[in-house]
């Protein structure tokens, strides 16, 4: 590995390995060659937690999907994880269809997103679709329907609505009992960062919903995922835009999850 890592120096190599794939998923994943890097990050590591806490099935979530090529990756991406990992990967991803609505107030941006942008062609998406399942509709509305019937915990989740008002509602997601999600759930979030023009702030927009998602809630927060870039051989533009959801309160939130051996659990002479 410390050799790949110095290979990985030389100019353009990245680029070019990820037009020719080859290599195992969990060294793909590391170094960011699946297209949507942030997404098979999230996904991979949620199978493989929920592995170890030997549970079978996950479900993954992108809110707003727009043209549908993050849906697609995550689609494609969990198709490749789920077969190497061994855990089944249900796919879903949540959009109004119409574009984007009237903003609510000043916390959704209006200054930079405004109603009916990002459009879905419904009928080419679908036709697209392997087996991901889309949601149309107002999320407020879709959501706790969707939510009473889940089949399988959520794992990963990437949210991209934008507004700050989609963004709280797309967050009561977290709100169902420890039944329908992991004790820990890899989330990215796209719009906590924007334009130059933008001046992107904590009392606006997605950073505003994860603040006030945390104040109303307890033992349930949404935390950036600290220090992301000790664990990745490179930079990349999203890893400040990871966090994750806690459930300190869930049964299974203590259980370990470290392999056994020495490998593992002994650090060496």
């Amino acid at each position: 590995m410390d050799l790949l890592y110095q290979v990985m120096r030389i100019p353009y190599l990245h680029g070019i390995w990820k037009k020719f794939p080859i290599g195992s998923v969990q060294t793909k994943v590391l170094h960011g060659i699946f297209p949507y890097a942030n997404y098979a990050y999230g996904v991979y590591w949620s199978s493989v937690f929920a592995a170890r806490l030997g549970i079978p099935r996950i479900t993954v979530i992108e809110f707003g999907v727009a043209g549908g090529r993050g849906l697609m990756a995550l689609e494609a991406i969990s198709e490749e994880i789920s077969a190497d990992v061994g855990v089944g990967i249900d796919v879903v991803g949540f959009d109004a269809g119409s574009g984007m609505p009237e903003p609510a107030d000043y916390r959704d941006l209006p200054h930079i997103w405004a109603k009916g942008f990002y459009k879905m062609d419904v009928e080419k998406l679908q036709k697209k679709l392997k087996t991901a399942q889309l949601v149309l509709g107002d999320v407020r509305e879709t959501l706790p329907l969707w939510l009473s019937s889940l089949s399988s915990p959520i794992g990963f989740v990437a949210f991209d609505l934008d507004y700050y008002s989609s963004t709280k509602a797309a967050l009561q997601i977290f709100d169902g009992p420890p039944s329908t999600h992991l004790p820990r759930v890899p989330c990215y979030f796209d719009d906590v960062c924007c334009t130059n023009i933008g001046f992107m702030n904590r009392y606006v927009g997605e950073l505003l919903a994860i603040q006030e998602f945390n104040d109303e809630h307890d033992k349930q927060k949404v935390c950036q995922i600290e220090q992301l870039r000790l664990t990745r051989p490179r930079w990349e533009h999203w890893q400040e835009r990871m966090y994750a959801f806690h459930n300190f309160s869930h049964e299974l939130y203590t259980r370990n999850v470290i392999p056994s051996g020495d490998k593992y659990r002994q650090l060496p002479l």
